[in-house]
Parts: structure tokens; sequence; C-alpha cells
């Protein structure tokens, strides 16, 4: 199959303007490939992350995972992790596993466009071009956005965005 296209743009550059803070990963370089570890055909883990920097009072986060390139119209949303107390700054590695063992109390996982609760890792299809993964936590003015695990993956990004005071992101790659 071609799967020749245009590349589309970085998802958050079509919104307005956030303050900016700083997240890190020791699993992840930012432009650069993912191991196979954060991936469907490896370990399907999601990866550490670490934010500082954001503005006081920030009163919650979201955590996302989105591929701006899969071959849809609007994207795959790999992970959504919402209700993130305002008192948490990092996630351990595999911290979206589907049993949320790890998660922060009072959080929770959206599934993931694939059906899948928790972190759905890197999957594009065979051949295709290396995909973007863009990891972002939202610093939010909310303590919860009042969400449940029924809401959508478009639900939570639409209610983010009128919450928002400041957003970092960390993007991945990966092709297979």
């Amino acid at each position: 199959m071609d799967f020749t296209r245009p590349i589309p743009p970085d998802p958050y550059s079509l919104l307005p303007v956030a303050a900016t803070f700083t997240l890190t990963s020791p699993d992840l370089t930012d432009g650069a490939p993912m191991s196979s570890d954060h991936a469907v055909d490896g370990g399907n883990t999601s990866p550490e992350l670490s934010w500082s920097g954001f503005p006081d009072g920030t009163r919650s986060f979201v955590v996302s995972c989105f591929d701006p390139d899969a071959p849809t119209p609007s994207g795959y949303w790999h992970w959504h992790l919402l209700d993130v107390p305002a008192d948490v700054t990092s996630l351990k590695r595999g911290a979206g596993s589907t049993d949320g063992a790890l998660l922060p109390a009072g959080a929770f996982q959206l599934a993931s466009d694939g059906g899948r609760v928790g972190f759905e890792g890197a999957g594009p299809p065979p051949g295709d071009h290396a995909h973007r993964y863009v990891f972002a936590v939202h610093a939010l003015d909310v303590d919860s956005l009042g969400l449940t695990t029924d809401d959508t993956n478009v639900t939570a990004a639409f209610n983010v965005y009128f919450h928002t005071v400041a957003r970092a992101t960390l993007t991945g790659t990966y092709r297979r």
C-alpha cells in the first residue's frame, strides 16, 4: 500500500500558544526514535516522565500521548491520564499499565483510540514513514475535568483546551 501523504503539523501548533514548562524522560529524547519497549510490538510500556516549572496555582495535570501521523483524518490517541493531582510531578515507567497499579491516587485512564485502557504503545503501519508520538502534560486550573472512564479522548482534549494554563511536550518517533 502507498502511504504517501502530507505530514500533518504538530497538533499543538494549531492551538493558541500556552505558557510552557519542562517535560523530561530518561526513556525519550525529543525528536529521536523510541525504543520498541514503548511500541505495541515490543513492551507496550509507557515511558517514565517528569515535569517541572509549571505555573503556581496549577490544580491538576492531564498526561497524554497523541500520534498526529496516523493515517486517519483525526490522528490517534494512545493515552490519556486525567485528574493527576498538582503535587504529582512524575510518573514511573509503566504507569500507563492496564491495571493502573502505578497511577497516582485519584487519577484515571481513558481507553486509547484502539480501545485499550491505559497506554497503547506506538504502532504505525509497517512500511509507513516514522510517526511522531507527542507526549504532553497539561497544567490545569481545575482539580478535575469532571470526566469519567466513559468519556472519549476527543472529549478530554476538548475540555483540557478550556482549562490549560501551561503545556509541556516531548516527542518520540517510531517506525516499523
